[in-house]
């Protein structure tokens, strides 16, 4: 019986999540091990099991794996979510690092001031708003499938509606001059590995709260 991929993290979102979305929109079982003091996390350095010092980490063909966007790219090439060729990666790649960068700075936000954060996600949303969300909305219109790189559920659909999501928690109406994004929301929602991890009792993670904060600023000493 197959090893089930092991994950090393909080117990939150952070640079973890996109990675548990994959796994979970695979179909695969996945194990983690959250960080929850400091004394954890000073171990699996000592080790030498963080190639570079920081998590996420993840335990996968024997492997130990470190750096988001790498396992992020193998995971998508192993479950066949990274296109049929080349031309067809790299534009996953494009839009899946688009999308990146917005979640990025919806999870950065989370370490700021109170005052400093508000002002923060409101820009956020202005430029999904403006920026983003139009980029990917054309991007179907000219494409004229269900999915955004040929007509085959990529990683690079996964990624946007995670980060779709991520935006409608901080403004529920954030699609609505969007209407094939709307639809877009909807048909990959529905997918049943996907619509399984959205539900209540998976492992996917809230937004990061206070509590969330204060434990990562304690293990990682900022």
């Amino acid at each position: 019986m197959a090893t089930k991929p092991k994950l090393y993290y909080f117990r939150g979102r952070g640079r973890m999540e996109s990675i548990r979305w994959l796994l979970a929109a695979a179909g695969v079982e996945f194990e983690e091990e959250f960080i929850e003091t400091a004394e954890q996390y000073e171990k699996l350095q000592k080790d030498g099991r963080l190639l570079f010092g920081q998590v996420p980490m993840v335990e996968i063909d024997g492997m130990v794996l470190t750096q988001t966007r790498a396992i992020l790219s193998y995971l998508a090439a192993k479950y066949d979510l990274y296109g049929k060729d080349l031309k067809e990666t790299v534009r996953i790649n494009m839009y899946a690092d688009g999308t990146l960068d917005l979640m990025l700075m919806i999870a950065l936000a989370a370490f700021k001031p109170p005052a400093e954060k508000e002002e923060d996600l409101a820009l956020i949303v202005q430029k999904a708003q403006t920026r983003y969300f139009p980029v990917f909305e054309k991007i179907l219109k000219d494409h004229g499938q269900d999915f955004l790189v040929g007509n085959k559920f990529s990683w690079a659909d996964l990624q946007l509606l995670e980060a779709i999501l991520m935006v409608e928690e901080l403004n529920a109406s954030v699609l609505s001059d969007f209407r094939l994004l709307q639809a877009f929301k909807t048909r990959i929602s529905n997918i049943p590995t996907i619509k399984k991890f959205l539900q209540p009792g998976s492992q996917r993670q809230p937004p990061p709260d206070s509590h969330y904060v204060e434990v990562v600023r304690s293990i990682l000493h900022f």
